[in-house]
């Protein structure tokens, strides 16, 4: 196995091989995408601190409270 690495850009879904690497490459490959773009995933955590829910009659409990119920 052999491995090429190139930048390209991708149209409609598609990758093109630069023409000076199709002579190394077969019928077959093997490719892995390393996304130049970052992207970042929803997190309940962070989606939460930005948006408490907002629950009538909630209070937190106090440290003291936490650990009487120990």
């Amino acid at each position: 196995m052999e491995a090429i690495e190139f930048k390209t850009k991708v149209r409609n879904g598609n990758i093109r091989i630069p023409e000076k690497y199709k002579h190394s490459t077969g019928n077959f490959v093997k490719v892995i995408i390393i996304s130049e773009q970052e992207t970042k995933q929803a997190d309940i955590i962070d989606e939460l601190l930005d948006n408490p829910l907002q629950i009538k009659d909630f209070f937190p409990f106090l440290r003291k409270d936490i650990y009487e119920r120990l």
